[in-house]
């Protein structure tokens, strides 16, 4: 069969269904935040954003009176902020081979590293994540361990379908050969012949290079107070933040550091089931959301996820009894100080987003491959270097991630021996 000289559009074609292909957490994700964005024949820049709902919460009604609540919805935005890209330098004979040995030889690679830099990015959200397990020492080398997290996930409320867990290298291949021991049959035998674990307690599992590393800040774990009065939040003032500030005294040092990511609870402030909003036995967990440094063995503006609501129907927490004000409550820090911690994640599919969309095609651009496939988006341009005599191709893809709601998802972590 004859070569056919490749195009743009040939080119962009291939790439997109290799991204496709090699994504992980690009295809466990919500993506239809895709649609809501306008479409523009022409594409989209950098830096163009949709607003999204955050859902409106109730509380159920005991008997035949009826007692009318205000429908009030919060909203966040999403934005495509992230234009990555690779680059080439094709001569005429490469243009002139069949797409498979170009996409084999150079493209591939190339996509794969676009691929896992998406990855980075989705898993980058854990950060937002509050709702954390502690791993005994050896991590996830048990159906035990493994466990915790669908627990913890059963007790919050999250759906049991569309539920994901992406483990790092260590606790991935450590729960693989815990399972070989076990009757070789479903995924005992997939794990032992193929080092694959597939649906796990109705989570689909996966391992992923990319699994994220925390590195805690060098606030002790427990030395901490609120050290304001403060009752609480409401949904109405917090509602497109889902945040709360808070002063935090006494800390270890004058200039230790919060990092965002860090995970903490309160003394007396508890968890509620999502539903009846009642107190559930363990304490509420809360995430650090910017890099704080101390002043004076104080940060007195941390600002905290989720917002903490005491009453209503959006409430987040329930106090002690007798508890009015958080003033002077103990804080814990969960984690050893300035160390580095591997991150597991089990997620409901709609707690994080990833959106994706068409790039502009630019002017003065003669030959642009624009190609969409299964969400994912490539272009392609073709530049010829008149002063070095060699034709250029420029690779790009523009896409936003966002943590939609945390309350579906929970870590997993144990120190990393690194």
């Amino acid at each position: 069969m004859s070569n056919t000289t490749l195009t743009a559009d040939i080119i962009a074609k291939e790439a997109v269904m290799i991204l496709e292909a090699n994504c992980v957490m690009g295809n466990l994700v919500y993506r239809g935040y895709e649609d809501d964005f306008n479409k523009k024949v022409n594409g989209y820049n950098v830096g163009e954003a949709v607003s999204i709902r955050r859902p409106a919460d109730f509380t159920v009604r005991d008997g035949p009176v009826a007692a009318i609540q205000d429908v009030v919805e919060g909203s966040t935005t999403f934005t495509v902020d992230k234009q990555k890209g690779v680059d080439f330098k094709f001569t005429s004979q490469d243009l002139t081979l069949q797409i498979g040995d170009l996409a084999e030889r150079v493209m591939k690679p190339a996509l794969i590293q676009i691929a896992h830099q998406i990855d980075v990015d989705v898993m980058a959200l854990y950060k937002k994540v509050y709702n954390t397990v502690t791993l005994p020492s050896g991590g996830i080398d048990s159906w035990t361990d493994f466990a915790l997290a669908p627990t913890l996930m059963d007790k919050i409320g999250v759906p049991q379908s569309n539920r994901s867990a992406v483990l790092t290298p260590g606790d991935y291949w450590a729960f693989a050969g815990s399972s070989t021991a076990l009757y070789i049959n479903g995924v005992n035998k997939d794990a032992y012949r193929e080092g694959s674990l597939g649906m796990v307690a109705g989570l689909d599992t996966y391992m992923s290079q990319n699994a994220p590393i925390h590195t805690t800040g060098s606030r002790a774990a427990a030395s901490d107070v609120i050290a304001a009065a403060f009752t609480g939040d409401t949904w109405a003032a917090t509602k497109a933040t889902n945040t709360s500030t808070l002063n935090v005294g006494t800390l270890s040092g004058a200039t230790v550091t919060l990092t965002a990511g860090d995970t903490f609870t309160i003394a007396d402030c508890y968890d509620v089931h999502p539903v009846t909003k009642t107190a559930l036995a363990h304490l509420k967990q809360f995430v650090v959301q910017n890099n704080e440094t101390a002043s004076g063995s104080a940060v007195t503006s941390l600002e905290v996820s989720p917002a903490i609501i005491p009453s209503g129907a959006q409430a987040t927490v329930a106090f002690a009894s007798g508890v009015t004000d958080l003033n002077g409550k103990a804080v814990t820090m969960r984690g050893a100080a300035s160390t580095n911690f591997a991150t597991n994640l089990f997620f409901h599919k709609n707690a994080f987003g990833l959106a994706m969309v068409p790039m502009v095609s630019p002017p003065g651009a003669t030959d642009v491959g624009r190609r969409s496939y299964k969400g994912y988006s490539v272009r392609v341009i073709p530049y010829y270097d008149g002063t070095n005599d060699v034709s250029n191709w420029r690779l790009d893809v523009l896409y936003g991630t966002k943590c939609i709601d945390p309350r579906l998802a929970v870590r997993a972590s144990l120190a990393a021996d690194i």
